[in-house]
């Protein structure tokens, strides 16, 4: 399986960018892990409606310029479905089952994801009714990908 996890900005925090390569490196006997940075738009403090939909837009414009063609697009979005863990690694089994094997999940910058990767998108997940930092964001799903594997495979997993 490849997992493409395509999300906005740069990872700054030396302390998320070394748990997120713990969990690159857990997930690498499970599958191929590959994270796709792409720029986010400098905005200001107090934003129009319309200015924050510019931003989006051309944020959306990279994201999509990043996802490849044959892959199974899960946006992460507030308004998404909401899973538990199980749930989770039943989704990807079922995707690896039924030859879905490149999986890219789109983690939008802080204004959210434009309309355009939504439709593109072939789910939108939900991790919580809260709003999380987008760099944070990057190793919670890391994580629950490691856990969903682990869980498919009937291999131990503190819970």
């Amino acid at each position: 399986m490849h997992i493409h996890i395509i999300s906005v900005g740069k990872l700054k925090e030396r302390y998320l960018a070394e748990g997120i390569a713990e969990y690159t490196k857990r997930l690498s006997s499970y599958a191929k892990v590959g994270i796709i940075e792409v720029p986010d738009e400098k905005a200001p403090e107090h934003l129009s409606e319309q200015e924050a939909e510019q931003i989006k837009q051309k944020e959306g414009e990279r994201i999509l310029a990043k996802i490849p063609d044959d892959a199974y697009v899960i946006a992460l979005a507030i308004e998404g479905k909401m899973k538990s863990s199980e749930q989770f690694a039943e989704s990807l089994d079922k995707l690896a089952t039924y030859g879905k094997s490149k999986i890219a999940f789109i983690i939008g910058g802080s204004l959210g994801l434009s309309k355009q990767v939504m439709e593109r998108a072939d789910e939108a997940l939900s991790f919580s009714k809260m709003t999380f930092p987008h760099q944070l964001m990057r190793l919670i799903l890391l994580e629950q990908i490691y856990r969903a594997f682990r869980i498919s495979r009937g291999e131990p997993y503190h819970k």
